[in-house]
């Protein structure tokens, strides 16, 4: 992780869960961070326990509240980062929400929100920065995807669908950036961790959360977070990063679909008793 240490690294989604960790960890290599999300409050938070534990001063972080699914506002945001910094070495596209309910209960409102600000959100921001790094011949866009837009799973269908998006767009633009072969692009797939995400998760209405947790087991933040540091130290292009169990689900995704849809299925009725 050493290699990252005087990067400008630019991270959405910073005000919790793996964003907020990616904070705490960089801070403590020395890395000059941009923290985005869009509530304030939170950042700052996130900001004082960055230079309380961190190898870091105030010059070195710059708080950017951001909302993914204002489009708008993208274009000034990164010019912000420019003006403060005078590069982005690294944009840790991170910033995304859940998705918790039956596919027949769910609103199509929430499945575009879901698509706003997962995947049509990143898009955005990523078009904004990759000029500068083409510029540059150099740089490293990091997706934080999840488990999930490689498998599928119940109840999660608008999370899901932005997912599987998010990873066809990714991996088209490692292809047609393949002449600039310092840009690199890394694409992290995280099962189940420590976060609030399903607390947060939109249920069948926007206005509505899901409020709650599942026991389920889980990895923790640090280290998820400690293994996506050395991966991008590495120039890893697919990472999954989760416990054994969830791994090996994906594999079956993988290799044996109709198995995993059987296995899958059978999850399903689980939860529904």
């Amino acid at each position: 992780e050493q290699e990252l240490t005087g990067l400008v690294v630019w991270v959405t989604g910073a005000s919790s869960g793996i964003g907020e960790e990616l904070a705490y960890q960089l801070s403590k290599l020395g890395a000059s961070l941009v923290l985005s999300a869009r509530r304030k409050h939170e950042l700052e938070r996130v900001k004082r326990q960055c230079l309380e534990n961190g190898n870091i001063n105030e010059k070195d972080i710059l708080i950017l509240p951001l909302d993914l699914t204002d489009r708008s506002g993208h274009e000034a945001a990164t010019k912000a980062v420019l003006q403060e910094f005078g590069k982005i070495d690294i944009l840790i596209n991170n910033g995304g929400r859940s998705h918790c309910a039956s596919i027949v209960n769910t609103s199509m409102d929430v499945f575009k929100e879901l698509m706003e600000i997962n995947y049509l959100g990143t898009v955005s921001l990523t078009k904004c920065v990759l000029p500068h790094m083409i510029q540059r011949k150099q740089g490293k866009i990091v997706t934080v995807i999840s488990l999930l837009g490689i498998i599928s799973g119940c109840f999660s269908s608008g999370y899901c669908a932005s997912k599987h998006a998010l990873r066809g767009f990714v991996n088209s633009l490692d292809i047609e950036i393949g002449e600039y072969p310092d840009i690199i692009i890394s694409n992290i797939y995280p099962g189940p961790i420590h976060s609030n995400i399903l607390k947060n998760a939109l249920t069948e209405e926007v206005t509505k959360t899901f409020g709650q947790d599942i026991a389920i087991h889980r990895m923790a933040t640090s280290h998820c977070v400690q293994l996506i540091l050395i991966a991008m130290a590495n120039n890893l292009k697919e990472v999954w990063i989760s416990e054994k169990v969830f791994l090996l689900l994906a594999y079956l995704w993988q290799y044996m679909p109709s198995v995993a849809l059987s296995m899958s299925r059978v999850l399903d009725k689980l939860l529904r008793k």
